[in-house]
């Protein structure tokens, strides 16, 4: 009887966890949807006169990216801001042949006028964080705009950020992320619904109350003054873009959303390499939780709600525990719930917690209409996407979970970056990109084993107890099984 009852407690913990970080997310989508009402007043440079233009760096830290550095550079290259105003780093810890090619590039560049500098290292010391923090010494701006190697920002992008900086109290202004290859599979497509809910229901409703929110790592612009007073870059996380925006925060300085700016970027179109990204992406959320809730809790300059839902933020990819948890135990559960006569009111109050899950649809079906329009048409799309995002959500909980023990563990791991793979439409292929692994990773083993057991889940459903069976948990399973199943195969043929 003690495992049973220890299977109930984990079980019973996990699910009030979701249920308690779906309720944040209903109170998002309020805030979201009165954000949407409202038209805010902010005061603005005025860029007719040229003494109110300030001088702008661009930073673009690259590291092997072979595929992508010419057209990144391009792009910036068409940036429209005044030329004496505006400097580019290009901060590059390639080990690779892109280096002399992107020299090259630079040198052309610097032909035409532009003010664009090659930055190298002789070591990759924190990673991205480190190269951020050497730019930033010798950089010229007093705002230092940020773009990931496979960013392409509109040509506009500085006019449409920089004037909210006349506000002296904002550090930060985020723009939304786009995506340029959305519909070139399953993958990126649950990928961009992902990012999309974030991007909208998150960024929004946490910024519209004074929530603290998190610079995105690219696509934003920060005051050089802002980055100083915080301390600066860190490297200690794999995800030192959110450890500093709460550093800044927890210092009074305000960041501003723009839903309304785009910057279009590029997915992932492999699954080894979406594997990667989401294992530095969790990890290093947990590595953050560890370093900041201290501070945030005994913060004096923060509300209540504000320290609640940052604890939430830093607690995002946590989640992905809580569901691994609920997925493994179900099963154990299942013949629990039919052995025991005694515990059927407890099993009925549990059907209670498949509220979250409708919470997490009814909020996600704002935030895909905000992209995609509404309508009868949309909502059936948006019915399959969200049970496919759901499923295969679910089929990287172990690889998730995984890092996010890690993560709360402080073991240390290098900052592995995502393969770029210059893909813009359905026509473009990824196959024989240099920068792929070919080995399979164990934990492709132990997922291909998980699919086995929602399936194994799945039967149960028809045999156990005396009254034909228990269906409760079938689509649960099978959502679990068709997750698991997408992230082994996928992985398996394009390699880990």
């Amino acid at each position: 009887m003690i495992l049973q009852g220890t299977i109930i407690v984990l079980y019973t913990v996990s699910l009030l966890l979701i249920l308690m970080y779906a309720i944040a997310q209903l109170n998002l989508l309020i805030n979201y949807l009165n954000a949407k009402k409202k038209t805010a007043q902010c005061p603005l440079f005025d860029f007719e006169n040229p003494e109110e233009i300030p001088v702008v760096t661009i930073q673009l830290p690259v590291y092997n990216e072979m595929y992508v550095i010419q057209r990144l550079l391009d792009n910036i290259a068409k940036i429209q801001y005044p030329r004496e105003k505006l400097e580019i780093q290009v901060l590059d810890d390639s080990t690779d042949e892109s280096l002399k090619t992107t020299a090259l590039k630079i040198k052309q560049l610097q032909a035409t006028g532009l003010d664009i500098k090659h930055i190298t290292r002789k070591d990759r010391t924190g990673f991205k964080a480190g190269a951020l923090k050497q730019g930033l010494e010798i950089a010229k701006g007093e705002y230092i705009a940020i773009f990931d190697a496979d960013f392409l920002p509109q040509q506009t992008w500085l006019y449409n950020t920089i004037p909210y900086f006349k506000d002296l109290e904002i550090g930060v202004v985020q723009t939304r992320w786009g995506h340029i290859n959305k519909n070139y599979s399953l993958l990126t497509k649950v990928q961009a619904f992902a990012l999309d809910a974030h991007f909208t229901l998150e960024q929004v409703g946490r910024n519209t109350k004074g929530h603290f929110i998190n610079f995105n790592g690219t696509a934003g612009v920060w005051r050089r003054s802002c980055i100083l007073d915080a301390g600066n870059w860190e490297g200690d996380t794999l995800t030192e873009d959110l450890d500093l925006s709460y550093r800044a925060q927890l210092k009074s300085w305000k960041f501003k959303y723009l839903e309304q700016i785009e910057t279009p970027a590029e997915l992932p179109v492999v699954i080894s390499a979406a594997r990667s990204q989401q294992f530095r992406w969790n990890k290093g959320g947990a590595e953050n939780f560890q370093k900041m809730y201290k501070r945030v809790l005994t913060s004096t300059n923060v509300s209540t709600k504000t320290k609640i839902h940052s604890l939430l933020h830093l607690l995002n990819s946590t989640m992905f525990l809580n569901i691994f948890l609920v997925a493994i135990l179900s099963i154990p559960m299942l013949y629990i719930k039919n052995e025991y006569e005694y515990l059927k009111g407890y099993f009925i109050v549990m059907s209670f917690f498949v509220v979250s899950t409708l919470i997490f649809f009814v909020c996600y079906w704002h935030t895909y209409k905000s992209t995609n329009g509404g309508g009868f048409k949309q909502f059936v799309k948006y019915t399959g996407m969200f049970f496919a995002f759901f499923s295969i959500a679910m089929g990287f909980s172990l690889h998730n979970t995984i890092a996010v023990i890690e993560g709360h563990m402080g073991k240390k791991s290098d900052f592995v970056r995502t393969p770029k793979f210059n893909i813009n439409s359905l026509k473009d292929k990824w196959q024989g990109n240099k920068y792929l692994k070919n080995n399979i990773s164990v934990h492709v083993i132990f997922e291909g084993m998980l699919m086995c057991y929602f399936a194994f889940g799945m039967y149960l459903a028809f045999v156990v107890g005396d009254q034909g069976g228990d269906f409760g948990l079938f689509p649960f399973h099978l959502m679990l099984c068709l997750g698991f199943g997408f992230v082994f195969f996928k992985s398996l043929t394009s390699k880990d």
